[in-house]
């Protein structure tokens, strides 16, 4: 992203998406670490996400 690489933003957002994926899945189950891994995943989208706003 800070050398501005022609793929950086098409990354961040697969990333985003992939996070995005991860976390509905780990949300349809109970268990602590499936709702950490959830919170988490949603972090990680909404990062990926900020940066490509911020290198657009």
């Amino acid at each position: 992203m800070s050398i501005g690489g022609d793929y950086a933003s098409l990354l961040c957002n697969a990333c985003a998406e992939i996070c995005d994926a991860c976390a509905e899945e780990c949300e349809k189950h109970e268990a602590e670490h499936c709702k950490r891994c959830a919170e988490e995943c949603r972090s990680c989208a909404e990062e990926c996400r900020k940066m490509v706003a911020e290198h657009a």
